[in-house]
């Protein structure tokens, strides 16, 4: 129904109005910051190529130096950040002069854009890993992956938790929530890492990426959990059962109902007759797993690869693949972009007082962090030949996980600032180490075994 505007609130109506006048200035914004984001993604992506690193890594880097810690292009408000921070929104006030207040709105609509665009970018790494991954394979190591996986988080947040609790005097709530900081795996930073090597179709990858699947779930309810913990005080038993029911009845039946989709979507390839005949449909299903994932309080990525590992077993996978690479290609480099330029290193300086102590926490966190995952391989059994250092190593990035759990630590008041420091440099160690460990790790892996492993897929 539309109203006269005499009968819309004075206040209301300045304010749609002011946000319409900024809307072009918002739409500059992001333009210019995907600008940088590309140039960051490719420069560091091709000189970590000639320096023989995956080039995932130099795309994080490239994040870093033109995030919060070095350049201040790209910088989001949820960081802390705000609009006079930011050398994006200093150039579009060259070219206009928005007001203070519009400034400051103009800043966030803009980083929320480039948030919901990184978001998008997980999705489509997340399905399309699912589409390079092995059904019939992951099924096969299925029981190794969740050993793995309760190993992964069971050892670092028991480990995290006492130590900070016994040799540092920390009290329980915040040693519970960075113990369980300690249980997040970045799959989507380890899965592309082992993508790029080669190895994603290798025994060791496909262990790696279904405990990395079954690691993400397990911290969702883990994160529930703390954060129940530390909003009252006690945990809510009721909601604790309801994500572990709903995050098993997720996964299993998707792929138990994937396989009647398939027979859909192999017809409609074959009735639709305009150009997106195939990719189109695909990204629907993807779409639509990840809203049904995020609907009932999961990761909206779990959805996203569960969508791709249906979609591995069709007719028209092939050309699907083909199709998927340029999309992700556009899309993902933001994501890893945003990533590294959500680090700040700033709490790595010792010069600042409030750093010292976080510095001393993250020593400690950072050990139990990578022993606390690369012990997880030595959990595989029945694997003669297996390379259990790489399967550790491939559980060792926190990556954008585990700065959630600091970020929700902190406002849900349960960290103090050392201690959240002293994660956040976890995160960010853990992150870059993992993918020059792996390529170290997986030296003395012989390619015949990936050879292999493709021909039988």
């Amino acid at each position: 129904m539309n109203y006269p505007l005499e009968l819309i609130a004075p206040e209301n109506y300045l304010l749609a109005t002011a946000e319409a006048e900024n809307a072009p200035i918002v739409l500059a914004g992001v333009l210019l910051s995907l600008v940088v984001i590309y140039l960051a993604s490719k420069l560091g992506g091709e000189l970590s190529r000639m320096l023989d690193f995956p080039p995932v890594l130099g795309e994080l880097v490239g994040g870093v130096v033109v995030g919060a810690s070095a350049l201040n292009l790209i910088v989001f408000p949820e960081s802390g950040a705000s609009a006079s921070d930011s050398l994006i929104m200093t150039a579009l006030q060259f070219f206009d002069q928005p007001s203070p207040e519009a400034v400051a709105s103009i800043f966030a609509s803009q980083s929320e854009a480039i948030s919901i665009l990184a978001e998008l970018g997980v999705i489509v790494l997340l399905f399309e890993i699912g589409l390079e991954s092995d059904l019939r394979e992951l099924q096969k190591v299925g029981y190794q992956a969740a050993i793995v996986a309760v190993v992964g988080v069971v050892a670092p947040f028991v480990a995290g938790t006492a130590g900070l609790m016994f040799f540092f005097n920390v009290p329980t709530i915040p040693a519970v929530f960075a113990g369980a900081a300690l249980t997040a795996t970045s799959i989507g930073i380890t899965s592309k890492v082992l993508s790029e090597l080669g190895y994603l179709k290798s025994a060791e990858g496909q262990i790696i990426v279904g405990a990395a699947v079954i690691d993400d779930v397990l911290g969702i309810i883990v994160l529930a959990v703390v954060a129940s913990l530390a909003k009252t005080g006690e945990v809510d038993i009721s909601n604790v059962i309801y994500l572990i029911i709903s995050a098993t009845v997720f996964l299993f039946g998707s792929i138990l109902l994937g396989k009647f989709f398939n027979k859909a979507f192999n017809l409609s390839a074959e009735i639709l007759k305009t150009r997106g005949n195939i990719v189109i449909p695909a990204f629907i299903f993807a779409l639509l797993m990840s809203f049904l994932a995020n609907a009932i309080h999961l990761e909206a990525i779990l959805g996203a690869f569960a969508a791709g590992l249906v979609l591995d077993e069709t007719d028209k996978r092939n050309e699907l693949d083909e199709q998927v690479i340029p999309i992700a290609d556009i899309l993902v480099p933001i994501f890893f972009v945003t990533v590294g330029a959500r680090v700040d290193l700033s709490v790595l300086n010792p010069v600042v007082p409030e750093n010292r102590q976080g510095l001393v926490l993250a020593v400690f966190l950072i050990v139990v962090a990578i022993i606390g995952k690369v012990i997880t391989g030595w959990a595989v059994f029945g694997k003669p030949g297996i390379n259990r250092l790489a399967i550790g190593v491939g559980m060792i990035p926190r990556g954008e996980v585990g700065l959630v759990f600091a970020g929700i630590g902190a406002a849900s008041g349960a960290l103090d600032k050392p201690l959240q420091a002293a994660i956040i440099i976890m995160v960010i160690l853990t992150t870059f180490l993992a993918p020059p460990f792996l390529r170290f790790a997986f030296k003395n892996t012989p390619k015949v075994a990936v050879e292999e492993a493709d021909a039988a897929s």
